[in-house]
């Protein structure tokens, strides 16, 4: 063991996963009067909260709220962890106001009817960090201790206001934090409770194995398993699905949960759009499809803009609308389609199909990432992408199918089709808003392969109302909390903004039921 290192460390609360989840955790267990020891696997704290669109999911109404939930989950989680997340995030506006008195953040609370239509829908909205005292400005200050951020995101400045309280209580001695420190596996004491881990810390660049005891027990919130190519195979229906912002998220927490004995939930839903392939077979990212903007059936009145691609499978059809709502759930969905008559995926990969017109509209593609190494700027005219081979081009139809093997008679008479619809100002196959149709009729003609990609994963270990993971038969493993999209409570459609929601709500959770024994003695104490 390296001297540098304290073998056997020991602390109240082991919180793994330094993204939104495991701060909110690790603040309120330090607030609770714990020692808190927040590990992160990676150098750079953030994990894909930093990358996000900055907005947490609240609600005006429990009840309204609870319905909404209840919908969009489908039957799949108990209404009992649902109401608490209700609950939960009805507070959520005057948790974030409290926060922001640390370092002055603004905190905007907006009205913003779910993604979905469902019942309760109009009582939900966003709280979010709209600014934050010397944080942001120029290029160089906007990534000052973010610099793994490509590029800025508005969830940067929802996790300033988190790290920033870390930052204090570590300032405290309240709160250690290991970076560059990946957890390895649990460790039970001899009555069955989990009583800490085995952690590889970082030691001046170099990293070696430590026990780390944690007496009221360990909270997972270590993310999902985007990064992790076995955990795609065996629980996503269609594959490859391409990373898209962040490699550490491998599934971690689920085999150390498994370790335990945990049950796992939702493990086939994910959050994510369609994109394309690095042209470095080695980058460990997708390129995102050009992000629009979202509708909510029955809740949009102002029109769409146009939407310069359409999307056709191995047989040269369309077979999707391609703009449907709320893409970044809905934009993946298609890829499961198993053809029965070929045996394939014949969707995976689908063609994005567009012209020189589409071309100048705007960049095609996007990336987002948290990561040192791994970073990719879209060029703002496509040329640059079609240099690379990201982007196909041809100078007629025939000639783009005979580049993407596809049937050349078909595709053009899909092509045909398709400008015809837009003439007519009608899609009578797929039903897509007039609005953001737009005919493919000026050469060059341009085509992308297209691949699902993940943001994030919804499964995990499964948990109660107070965030304690359970074993197979439902009983509560002693010792162990998850938050966050760590067994997510979405396994049916998701919701915008709910992830965030469930690191506010469940990491404040998770600690609360873990310092229960601190919590009854203050109280006793006042």
């Amino acid at each position: 063991m390296d001297a540098g290192l304290l073998d056997g460390a020991e602390f109240d609360v082991l919180v793994v996963g330094y993204g939104a989840a495991g701060a909110v955790a690790a603040i309120e267990a330090a607030r609770a009067g714990a020692r808190v020891l927040l590990t992160e696997k990676m150098p750079d704290p953030g994990g894909i909260s930093i990358l996000s669109a900055g907005g947490v999911r609240i609600c005006d109404d429990v009840a309204q709220g609870f319905e909404y939930l209840h919908h969009t989950c489908g039957g799949r989680t108990p209404d009992e962890v649902l109401r608490v997340l209700a609950e939960g995030m009805a507070e959520l506006p005057g948790y974030l106001r409290e926060l922001a008195r640390l370092n002055g953040a603004t905190i905007n609370v907006v009205s913003a009817p779910g993604n979905y239509p469902f019942p309760g829908c109009d009582a939900l909205g966003y709280a979010e960090v709209s600014a934050i005292p010397g944080f942001g400005g120029s290029r160089e200050k906007e990534r000052e201790g973010y610099l793994a951020v490509r590029p800025m995101r508005p969830g940067c400045y929802l996790f300033k206001l988190l790290a920033d309280h870390v930052e204090h209580l570590q300032a405290q001695g309240r709160i250690q934090v290991w970076l560059n420190s990946p957890v390895e596996r649990l460790l039970r004491d001899a009555q069955g409770r989990v009583c800490g881990a085995r952690v590889r810390r970082d030691v001046q660049s170099g990293q070696a194995l430590t026990e780390v005891r944690a007496h009221l027990g360990v909270i997972l919130a270590c993310g999902g398993f985007e990064a992790d190519e076995e955990l795609k195979k065996q629980y996503l229906v269609s594959t490859p699905a391409i990373t898209g912002s962040f490699r550490g998220n491998t599934g971690d927490g689920i085999r150390m949960a498994q370790q335990m004995g945990a049950a796992l939930w939702h493990m086939w839903l994910y959050h994510g759009p369609y994109g394309m392939r690095h042209p470095d077979p080695d980058y460990p990212f997708g390129l995102y499809a050009k992000l629009l903007p979202m509708w909510t059936p029955e809740r949009t009145t102002k029109p769409l803009p146009r939407m310069a691609w359409i999307i056709v499978d191995q047989h040269a059809r369309r077979y999707v609308n391609e703009y449907p709502p709320y893409m970044s759930d809905t934009g993946v969905r298609q890829f499961d389609h198993y053809d029965p008559v070929s045996y394939n995926h014949t969707r995976v990969p689908s063609f994005m199909i567009f012209d020189e017109e589409g071309r100048k509209c705007y960049p095609i593609g996007r990336s987002i990432t948290n990561d040192r190494y791994a970073r990719y700027e879209w060029s703002a005219d496509n040329l640059k992408e079609v240099d690379s081979g990201i982007l196909l081009k041809a100078e007629s139809i025939g000639e783009l199918a005979d580049l993407l093997g596809l049937d050349s008679e078909v595709l053009g008479q899909t092509i045909d089709q398709w400008n015809h619809s837009v003439r007519t100002n009608t899609d009578e196959q797929f039903g897509r808003r007039p609005e953001t149709m737009m005919a493919i009729a000026t050469p060059p003609f341009y085509a992308a392969r297209l691949w699902p990609m993940v943001i994030n994963t919804q499964g995990g270990p499964v948990h109660d109302a107070q965030q304690r993971v359970l074993d197979a038969f439902g009983d509560p493993i002693p010792g162990l909390y998850a938050a966050g999209e760590l067994g997510s409570v979405f396994g049916h459609v998701y919701m915008a903004g709910g992830n965030l929601a469930e690191c506010f709500v469940g990491g404040r959770i998770a600690a609360k039921t873990a310092c229960a024994s601190l919590l009854e003695d203050l109280g006793a104490g006042v």
